[in-house]
């Protein structure tokens, strides 16, 4: 018997040192892929963009700009992530699970923007004109097109300043009439987002102040929000560019008549 488990032993010995060849441990090279193929993709787009963004600057924050974007694409052309590694995440056996399961943004791990204008006009109007997503059309430049589904779930369209269509759909999780609006993307969304918008009176009555608290996940995993983070500026003036089209829309009634 002793003999027996001897060989087993040595046996199962030898195929762990044939299976080690393939396990993460003594991968040291960057041979092991724990990155997912829409992340791997989403990196190396993600590093293009942040490398041209750092030859339209100067100093230390192009040449940041530039090391995180060679660190993408090197990430997404390899499928592994160091990072990862050590945190022990494993990202292309978890992918299709979260893509399906997960709603929204995860907590504390999305991008969160928020900006505000105050619109000469009656929040119930303002509601209303919200409430019916599609009107957004017309004042959101980068939304091509919005599907409703039903009473709560609708059908987002949008392109990119590269030229990227990018769809989802979302579901009103929240409401109070006249007053806030909350939604959140659906599973198998390839940008998680969540947001609301308020209408509350101005302090002086002179209009509505119209607040919106926008969340979203890039893709590209950490590295994607990182580079989401530096170049988040962009993302946050153009919110306030169509706020303020929808503030010179809204007082000018042109899109009161249209909507009536």
């Amino acid at each position: 018997m002793e003999q027996t488990s001897n060989v087993n032993q040595e046996a199962e010995s030898s195929q762990a040192q044939h299976d080690g060849a393939k396990s993460p441990q003594n991968l040291r090279t960057g041979e092991f892929k724990n990155v997912g193929e829409a992340e791997r993709y989403s990196s190396i787009l993600g590093g293009l963009g942040l490398i041209l963004a750092g030859l339209s600057r100067r100093g230390i924050g192009a040449v940041a700009l530039g090391a995180l974007g060679a660190a993408l694409i090197q990430r997404g052309v390899t499928g592994h992530c160091s990072l990862y590694s050590g945190m022990g995440v494993n990202g292309t056996r978890t992918e299709r699970e979260t893509e399906k399961e997960r709603s929204g943004v995860p907590d504390n791990v999305g991008i969160k923007l928020e900006r505000s204008v105050v619109i000469n006009r009656p929040r119930e109007e303002l509601f209303a004109f919200w409430r019916y997503f599609p009107n957004l059309t017309r004042a959101m430049k980068h939304v091509e097109r919005i599907d409703l589904l039903n009473e709560k779930r609708s059908h987002w369209v949008i392109q990119t300043p590269r030229g990227r269509r990018i769809e989802w759909d979302a579901v009103v999780i929240n409401e109070h009439p006249n007053e806030m609006i909350a939604w959140e993307s659906l599973p198998g969304a390839k940008i998680e987002n969540a947001g609301t918008v308020r209408f509350d009176p101005e302090p002086h009555g002179e209009g509505t102040v119209v607040t919106v608290k926008l969340e979203y996940n890039p893709p590209g995993g950490l590295f994607g929000r990182l580079g989401a983070t530096l170049l988040g500026e962009k993302a946050g003036k153009e919110i306030e560019e169509d706020l303020n089209q929808l503030k010179n829309l809204m007082e000018s009634g042109e899109l009161v008549e249209k909507q009536g």
